[in-house]
């Protein structure tokens, strides 16, 4: 006796269709449509999973050059100074404290512009060509 798939292939579908509910018009109604509309919401849901995180750190950013800037410091030189300091905090959190903690980001600036500063006076000069 031949077995037929019918029951199978119905529970597939409905997850599908479950997952287009609130789609406009046949894209909710029609296989052929709602496979493709759930396929594409599907993949752009993914790829703006990824696209989020690229615009928080943007926004971070932002908030950072802006309290920089009251300091009368450029984002990137605040940045390189606290790499040079050996300063390992996220831009997430230099955010939050730019925001919300005015006094210790005061003490991060300070601290960033003494770094260059004393790692290029502690730097020995050398000469490239008589290095042999």
């Amino acid at each position: 006796m031949r077995i037929k798939a019918g029951q199978t292939t119905r529970a597939g579908k409905k997850k599908i269709f479950r997952l287009a509910k609130g789609a406009y018009s046949s894209k909710s109604k029609n296989w052929r449509h709602v496979l493709q509309h759930v396929e594409k919401s599907l993949d752009r849901s993914y790829t703006g999973r990824k696209d989020r995180k690229g615009e928080f750190r943007s926004l971070w950013i932002g908030r950072i050059n802006a309290a920089c800037r009251e300091q009368q410091l450029t984002y990137g030189k605040f940045i390189a100074g606290l790499k040079k300091a050996g300063v390992a905090l996220n831009r997430k959190m230099l955010a939050e404290m730019a925001m919300r903690d005015e006094a210790s980001f005061k003490k991060l600036v300070s601290l960033a512009q003494a770094a260059p500063k004393a790692t290029a006076a502690a730097l020995p000069r050398v000469n490239p060509r008589s290095a042999s």
